[in-house]
């Protein structure tokens, strides 16, 4: 080999050297990217996992108060408005629960207080970044937060208020009339045509709350 040849090698190889060492920075940076995006998934993921548990328990929680509640249209008349803010039990430690299952922590919820039935949680992830190649990052844990609204599938049409004229008096001679059996306080009438007469005396006819009210992920 020339002395040229050599001399040129020696100049090309700090240049191939500096190339492959960029290549290999430029892929951790990727990478370091990458897994910062993954982490961010992650919790959002568990944001709306715990955020949906603590509205979904929010709504099953309403069930008793239904159904000690069914001669009382003033109450039916209240939780099927848009303004009805849920029941006074708080759920969060749902949200706390569903967190943890999906390795996240650090979390704080609350119903909200917009006018909206619902839950917003805030946590982030238990796992930190691995790699500092982009500085401050190693260690760092992605946050996240969710928000989740009950809604009512239905609305509730109040029973027409009896008629207000007198019956006619029984004569001597006719046998007392039965037991006046309770009346129904209204329909409950839904979106996909569940419609229910609200029974104080059979309660096997009730629906479920996840037929009365849905739950969904918000903005916040």
């Amino acid at each position: 080999m020339s002395s040229d040849a050599r001399r040129e090698l020696g100049q090309a190889a700090p240049l191939y050297i500096a190339a492959v060492v960029g290549l290999l920075f430029a892929a951790l940076v990727l990478f370091a990217f990458g897994e910062a995006d993954i982490q961010r998934n992650g919790a959002q993921s568990a944001a709306d996992a715990a955020v949906l548990a603590a509205a979904k328990e929010s709504r099953s929680l309403l069930e008793p108060e239904l159904k000690a509640h069914l001669d009382d249209p003033d109450f039916f008349t209240s939780v099927f408005s848009p303004s009805f803010l849920g029941g006074p039990d708080n759920s969060c430690w749902k949200a706390s629960t569903f967190a943890a299952r999906n390795k996240a922590s650090a979390v704080r919820c609350r119903p909200l207080a917009d006018g909206r039935w619902g839950y917003e949680v805030r946590l982030q992830s238990d796992k930190g970044m691995s790699t500092d190649i982009v500085p401050g990052t190693e260690g760092k844990k992605a946050e996240a937060v969710s928000v989740a609204v009950v809604e009512p599938r239905c609305t509730f049409v109040p029973a027409e208020p009896p008629d207000p004229s007198p019956s006619p008096s029984p004569s001597p001679s006719s046998a007392p009339d039965p037991e006046p059996t309770a009346s129904s306080i209204g329909r409950i009438r839904c979106t996909g045509g569940l419609d229910w007469e609200v029974d104080p005396d059979d309660l096997t006819l009730m629906p479920e709350a996840a037929d009365l009210f849905s739950v969904r992920l918000a903005e916040d």
